[in-house]
Parts: C-alpha cells; structure tokens; sequence
C-alpha cells in the first residue's frame, strides 16, 4: 500500500474509480443484507439490499474517492446503511454481537473480494502485469479492497472497527468508548485533512499493519 497515493495516468484513475464503486457497492449491500437476516428490516424497507451503485451513492464521499483515485490523501465512502440495534435479535447472538456482525461483513465482504480475484491468479502463478490494461483494473480492484478493509477496521466512528469494537467487549467499556461517537468523524477528520504529515502517519499506521497482512496472504511476492 506505500505506493497507493501517488500521481496516475487516466487508466489507473479509472480503473481505481470502478474498484471503488463495485468495492463499496458490495460493502454496503452486506451490511444491509446482514441486519435483515439478523432481524433490522430497516435497510432493507430503504431499499438498501441491492447490488445498484445508486442506492449506495453519496456525492460527498465520492468526492473523496475521486481524490484517492488521481493519487492525493483523501476519505471517501459510500452512504451509510441505517441499523436499527434494538431491533437486531437477543437470543442466539444478542444485541451486542449482532451489531458487531453486521459491521464486520463490510470489511469481510472487501476482503472476500480481493481473495477472489487475487488467488486464482496466485494459484496460477499469473501476474496481472500478463493481462495488459485489464492488469491494471485487477491490480486496482484488489488493493482498493486491501485499503477499504484496513481503513475500516480503524476503531474509531463512524468507521466499522469501532462498532466490531464496542460490539464484542464487555459493557464497562461503553462508558469509556461513547463519547468517541459524538467526535469520531471529526476526530478522523482532522487527522487526515488537517493533521498533514503527522495524521497521515497516524492513520497509515492504524491501517498499514492489517493492509500487509492482507497483502502477503492474499498478494504475496509474484502477483505484479
């Protein structure tokens, strides 16, 4: 991921464009998808468990996709899917759980995807690089995931890491992690358009750990 942010030509800025749309598209869908099969019909009733990059559009976040895309430091999303916790089941997982299980499918569903098309070229020992310009859309599509999976599991809101978080530790932690809800996205904010170099150390370092991991597993030495 250390070359990620960096000046680009049309190709690599398109093919990062469509990584992120189909990336996020499919982030979002199973966050919807999950509440509903653990109970909160309330993405689904918004329209919400559907593969159309519409529904999951948010001009705003975009915005910030494009950024990352010509090769500058930016945050970007897709809209967020409303859940409903009180209304998630009690019994087989509880609450607590399931608000974790259905932040969690976002970040495993971009993992899932980069696995599928990285590996069956690992197992080949194809690299993209054979493939031409199609190369590069692959190549794009499997390190925008890397990215959205890593930047996710950041433990600080509105991000999906810190509702995996809350969700799966013990009740006397809330009190301590509640306030970040109110200043999370500010806090997350700063750092990364603000903070200059230090934020974006910050942040890097939060998501470089789970991004080489990922890569190594699922990219290793030979895929370029």
């Amino acid at each position: 991921m250390g070359n990620f942010f960096q000046q680009r030509d049309p190709t690599e800025v398109v093919a990062i464009l469509v990584a992120f749309v189909v990336a996020i598209t499919i982030h979002e869908f199973m966050h919807a998808w999950t509440a509903w099969r653990l109970g909160d019909d309330t993405a689904a009733r918004l329209g919400r468990i559907t593969l159309n990059p519409i529904a999951h559009f948010d001009p705003i976040g975009f915005l910030g996709l494009a950024l990352i895309a010509f090769g500058f430091w930016g945050f970007g999303w897709g809209k967020p899917v409303p859940v409903n916790v009180n209304r998630l089941h009690r019994g087989r997982f509880g609450q607590k759980a399931s608000m974790a299980l259905v932040a969690g499918a976002g970040p495993l569903s971009n993992v899932v995807q980069a696995a599928v098309v990285a590996l069956p070229l690992r197992l080949t020992g194809r690299s993209v690089s054979e493939f031409g310009d199609a190369g590069i859309y692959l190549w794009a599509f499997i390190q925008v995931n890397i990215l959205l999976a890593a930047f996710n599991m950041i433990p600080v809101p509105p991000l999906d890491g810190h509702k995996i978080l809350t969700g799966i530790l013990p009740n006397f932690w809330y009190p301590v992690l509640a306030p970040l809800e109110r200043y999370g996205f500010m806090l997350l904010f700063l750092l990364i358009f603000i903070g200059g170099a230090a934020g974006a150390s910050i942040v890097s370092g939060m998501i470089s750990p789970v991004a080489t991991v990922l890569n190594q597993v699922l990219v290793g030495d030979r895929l370029l």
